[in-house]
Formats: structure tokens, C-alpha cells, sequence
């Protein structure tokens, strides 16, 4: 999928996020949209999933077909972030079937590789809600990246993972992430830039 933003600006009240900012996502590549705490990255990544509506500027979704209406992006793309909430009281089980429903994995990828690759094997059958913050973020992560859609959009996708969670991302991401459009919001985080093609810094659009 190619994401074309024309003039995209965003305020709350009196006081503008971001302003006038335009750039063409290619298909295929992978930008870093960087900035400090409170720049607008995570409004930015809601409003280029079409799930937030900017206050100025247009976007234009390019898919095989021609260009997407905003209503359908939905079904083209995966979205993982530390502040989306997981149905705590299922199990990884049956979480992974309730997902693969409307959006199926990659590889046709079963529950016990899925398990494995998330190191959550003997977590199988425990709810959510008793899991660890860097529990949660592993699922998010798997079930964004093992998708299958054309733009997978990450916000700050290291956030409560050890090292060793770390590199579980990037080993899914390369696995997973080829022939995507890759969208990561960061703070600038080496562990979560790597091979980057573009990065938009939001402070050169205030």
C-alpha cells in the first residue's frame, strides 16, 4: 500500500500537534516518525490508520485496485501500540482464533508456532489480564506483525520488553514484515529504527 498525506495538520482546542505536513509513504519501505513525548507520533500513526480524523490535509490511499476509501483502510491494515487494550479475559487461545476471524495470519501460522515465537507456550491457557505488561506487548506485537495486511503500523513497539523481547521484535519483523508498508513511531529509540528507508521528525512540522 502507498500513503499519500497532502498539507496534514492536527490541533486540540487553540493549540496545533503538528502542522502542514506532506509525504508520500512508498509501498514496500519502512518510516520512522520520531519525536519527544507529546510531539503528536501517536496522533499521527491513528490519523494515517484512518482511525482519526486530521484538522487540515487530505490522505490518499494507493492499494492494486486504485486508491481505498477511508472507511475499508481497516481491513488492509495491523496496528499495535502499548496503550491499546487486549480482551483481558481470554486466553492466548482463544484470542488467537477470535483474531485469525477477521484478519488471518501469515504463513498460515498455527496456535503452537504462534506460542512458541512468543515465547508464551505455558501460558497457553492463563487469562490475559494475569499476564506482564511485556507479556501483553509480545502479544500485541505477534498478532500485528504475523497478520496478514499491507501496512502494519507499530507505535513505539519496544515499550516494556527486556532484551530479550527486543529481539523477538526485529526477528518478527524480518520474518514477517517483508513486501509491507511499515509505519514505527519512536522517540528515537536505536532498538526500534533499524533499517529505516525515511524518517518524518515531527518537530520540523510545529
Amino acid at each position: 500500500m502507498q500513503i499519500e498525506a497532502q498539507h496534514l495538520s492536527k490541533r486540540y482546542n487553540r493549540e496545533w500537534i503538528f502542522r502542514n505536513l506532506s509525504h508520500q509513504f512508498e509501498k514496500n519501505s519502512r518510516t520512522g516518525i520520531i519525536g519527544s513525548n507529546g510531539s503528536g507520533k501517536s496522533t499521527l500513526l491513528k490519523i494515517l490508520a484512518a482511525a482519526e480524523i486530521p484538522s487540515e490535509g487530505k490522505l490518499f490511499y494507493k492499494f492494486i485496485e486504485g486508491n481505498l476509501k477511508h472507511e475499508t483502510i481497516y481491513k488492509h491494515l495491523s496496528f499495535a501500540a502499548p496503550y491499546m487494550d487486549l480482551p483481558e479475559q481470554l486466553n492466548v487461545e482463544e484470542l488467537f482464533h477470535f483474531h485469525s476471524t477477521f484478519k488471518p495470519f501469515q504463513k498460515e501460522l498455527s496456535l503452537g508456532k504462534f506460542l512458541e515465537l512468543l515465547y508464551l507456550v505455558d501460558s497457553k491457557n492463563k487469562a490475559i489480564k494475569y499476564f506482564s505488561s511485556g507479556m501483553k506487548q509480545r502479544l500485541k506485537l505477534g498478532l500485528a506483525i504475523c497478520s496478514t495486511s499491507s501496512l502494519l503500523i507499530l507505535d513505539e513497539p519496544c515499550s516494556n520488553l527486556d532484551k530479550a523481547g527486543i529481539a523477538l521484535y526485529w526477528k518478527l519483523v524480518e520474518e514477517f514484515g517483508k513486501e509491507r508498508t511499515i509505519l514505527i513511531g519512536s522517540n528515537e529509540q536505536a532498538d526500534e529504527l533499524q533499517n529505516i528507508d525515511t524518517f518524518i521528525n515531527l518537530l520540523d512540522f510545529k
